[in-house]
Parts: C-alpha cells; structure tokens; sequence
C-alpha cells in the first residue's frame, strides 16, 4: 500500500489495524493520498539522526531536536495524524505548557492568556509533559485521559505540542507508563498541521 511509503516500518500494522476497523476508512486514506503526500512531510522531516531516545523522561531543554522513536508508542507524521483524526475515531491531546493566571492576583491586575491555535476536538492537557510533575497535575493528568478514553486503556490516543518539543515526547511516554497502550506521538505537532494548511480551533486548557 502507499500507505506503507510513509510511516514507520514498525507502527505501519498497528496505524493500518486501527484504520481499517474506522468507518470511512478507505475515504480517510483517499484523502491523505490525494491532498498531503509531499517530501516535506515526510514523517522524518524534523527527527535528528544523532538524537538517540532516552531511557528516562527528558528534564531540560524542552524546546530543542527530538528523537525519531518513543519506546511502546507510534511516531507519525502529519499524514497518519490526519487520517487518524478525521476518523473521528481516535483522542488527540496537546501538550503545550501554559501558564495558568495565579490565584491571588489583585483584582485590578490585567491578565492575557496566550492563545493556542490547536487541532480541532482536541483536549488541552497543559504542563503534564515535564520531566518531573507534581502529584497535583499527575492527577490532572490522569483525568483527563480518563475524561478522553472513557477509561479504556486501549482507546488509541495521539499526543502532540509543537516542532521539537519534548513535552510531547514526555507526555506520551508517561501515559503508556500509567498503562496505556495504543499510543501515538505526533512530532511535528501544530507546527506540522499549521504548515498543511490543515483545521485549527482555539483551544483552552480542559478543566475536570
């Protein structure tokens, strides 16, 4: 299949599995085929070669060149992540840090969240993608992957951010660590989605 051409070798079964069992699914491939297949997106487009995957989560220099791989998870590209999410079938969830406004700000005080262009129907889980986290957003974290997949651990779930960001990385290897286990991670994130000229909606952080 032409499919085959442009993902990873070793999440090409499990991407084609989840396809075929989505209704549309032969229009969803149709789509991808005729409308975002290019060089550009190629699902290496951003990984480093050099850039060899940790062991552990990744604590420093969030924002900087990532890995082709994630141990237990899929890494694709814009293409598979737009079939996968026009399948209506799988939870996508975004990882961008965001600074929440403080509670004991004054009144008068003028506060601006930034805004987050994001993928449609996804749910914003900010700040569970650190290294380290607290056991406050650990379980903010496990809400609302709760509040996604119903409780099914093997509902297919995509994790994103941006272009190298490693927060996705962590997130996605965190998730499979709570038990998770159909797992994608989505490196070239809205940047990549941005680029194809794909939907966006503006998002805001999920609240439980």
């Amino acid at each position: 299949m032409i499919w085959d051409m442009f993902l990873p070798m070793s999440g090409t079964d499990l991407i084609r599995k989840i396809i075929r069992g989505m209704r549309g699914g032969t229009v969803v491939l149709s789509v991808l085929v005729t409308t975002l297949i290019s060089p550009q997106n190629g699902h290496a487009s951003s990984a480093k070669p050099d850039i060899q995957e940790p062991t552990a989560y990744r604590q420093i220099t969030y924002n900087s060149p990532v890995p082709q791989t994630l141990n237990g998870a899929v890494a694709i590209a814009t293409e598979a992540a737009y079939a996968l999410w026009a399948s209506k079938r799988v939870g996508f969830i975004d990882v961008l840090p965001h600074t929440r406004k403080p509670a004991n700000l004054p009144k008068d005080t003028f506060w601006r969240s930034a805004k987050r262009a994001s993928i449609p129907r996804a749910v914003w889980l900010p700040n569970v993608g650190y290294g380290q986290i607290a056991d406050s957003t650990a379980q903010y974290f496990k809400t609302g992957l709760f509040h996604i997949t119903g409780g099914d651990r093997t509902f297919a779930i995509v994790f994103f951010c941006k272009r190298d960001c490693w927060m996705s990385w962590n997130a996605a290897k965190r998730a499979m660590e709570y038990g998770y286990e159909t797992v994608f991670w989505y490196r070239e994130g809205t940047d990549g989605w941005h680029k194809a000229a794909l939907p966006t909606a503006l998002a805001h952080p999920y609240e439980p």
